[in-house]
């Protein structure tokens, strides 16, 4: 069939706080992970071969995902880091670098790999984009979306010819300074051949570095256009939305966890629920070892982590809850993405715990 990449070692700069202390693969949808999304389905489609490149906070995908024997796949580390100071630090080295690193080390991509980015959810369907890869006897290939002319401005968008053949690249233009509308949704067929072009020990990026190289030298590289949801997570305003659509059922092969109890309401184990005084209006998922005092208020689509308090009168409306977060007795929270920590609206405003009003509002459920 095909081997796997998964690019896992970038920071996630842009989606904090939530990932202050959790890679970007590792921030929950449905209480899963999302790069677990992306095994699933790599595994659906018979691909059991999985590189993984990792650093900052490696171990959290290490020890959650271990081998890979749980999706029936296997599942290979590569760390990118480095002594200094005397401490290991982590120290990707590119996209490309990090595949190259690899493959100087064993040899490992020997076939057709796809190459993924641990932090988008996807239903692509493989079989038919290793197809036309194939069929096109490309040594790359890019899978690309059609994108309203006004949002152009936020992709890396691909030039290609009639043909499909790539000849140029465009890094976020104006929507009038556009020459296509496909963009790159950083999802690639590799050949074995194409990392030979990539230089040993030294960062290299795939986008800025190798893909130009590969147009500019004439080499059999393709864009392909599918029809697919793309969730990419780039912004915490992006991890909410995505959120939301996920709770609405708007993504397939994206089930609801939990016992339904009511149209809509899905509840884990050992809750305490105020049933006949709070108000519930699905979608929501309650998690488990979670209390809902009464008067509570909930308006959908909402996720409750495990271990949550809602105190008396309290209002949910629209957001998701990180596990063992409260929200205060007579307290709002609308358009949000809580923790014990912290709070963020959906334009991606931070408060922390300990600002002058939080207290009143949310905080730490076990606390």
């Amino acid at each position: 069939m095909a081997k796997a990449m998964i690019l896992a070692a970038g920071q996630g700069t842009r989606v904090r706080p939530l990932t202050k202390n959790i890679p970007k693969p590792m921030v929950p949808i449905l209480g899963k992970p999302v790069m677990e999304y992306l095994i699933e389905h790599l595994a659906r489609y018979g691909i059991k071969e999985i590189m993984v490149n990792v650093a900052f906070n490696h171990w959290k995908i290490e020890n959650y995902f271990g081998d890979g024997h749980r999706w029936g796949v296997e599942i290979g580390y590569s760390y990118e880091g480095a002594r200094e100071h005397g401490e290991i630090m982590p120290k990707p080295v590119g996209s490309a670098g990090g595949m190259k690193k690899i493959q100087d080390f064993s040899g490992f991509f020997d076939e057709t790999t796809l190459v993924l980015c641990g932090d988008a959810i996807i239903d692509l369907d493989i079989k038919a984009a290793l197809f036309e890869h194939k069929s096109k006897k490309a040594m790359a290939s890019v899978v690309t979306l059609e994108v309203p002319e006004d949002e152009v401005k936020n992709y890396g968008i691909v030039v290609a010819d009639k043909t499909g053949r790539i000849t140029s690249f465009q890094e976020k233009p104006k929507p009038h300074e556009a020459l296509s509308r496909y963009a790159s949704t950083g999802i690639y067929i590799f050949e074995p051949e194409v990392l030979e072009l990539v230089p040993s020990g030294v960062e290299f990026d795939i986008g800025s570095q190798l893909f130009p190289m590969l147009a500019e030298r004439g080499m059999p590289f393709y864009a392909q256009t599918r029809h697919f949801n793309w969730i990419d997570i780039g912004r915490v305003a992006d991890y909410w939305a995505v959120s939301l659509r996920v709770l609405r059922g708007e993504v397939a092969q994206m089930d609801m966890p939990g016992t339904e109890v009511r149209p809509g309401v899905w509840v884990g184990l050992n809750t305490r629920i105020d049933w006949d005084t709070v108000n519930i209006e699905g979608p929501v998922y309650i998690g488990s070892g979670t209390c809902i005092e009464p008067g509570v208020t909930i308006e959908g689509p909402a996720w409750l982590g495990h271990g949550c308090l809602l105190r008396k009168n309290s209002r949910l409306k629209h957001s998701v809850l990180f596990d063992y977060t409260r929200l205060s007795e007579g307290a709002t929270l609308e358009d949000v993405v809580a923790s014990p920590q912290y709070c963020v609206d959906k334009n991606g405003k931070t408060t922390y715990q300990g600002d002058e009003t939080t207290p009143l509002r949310w905080g730490d459920a076990r606390a």
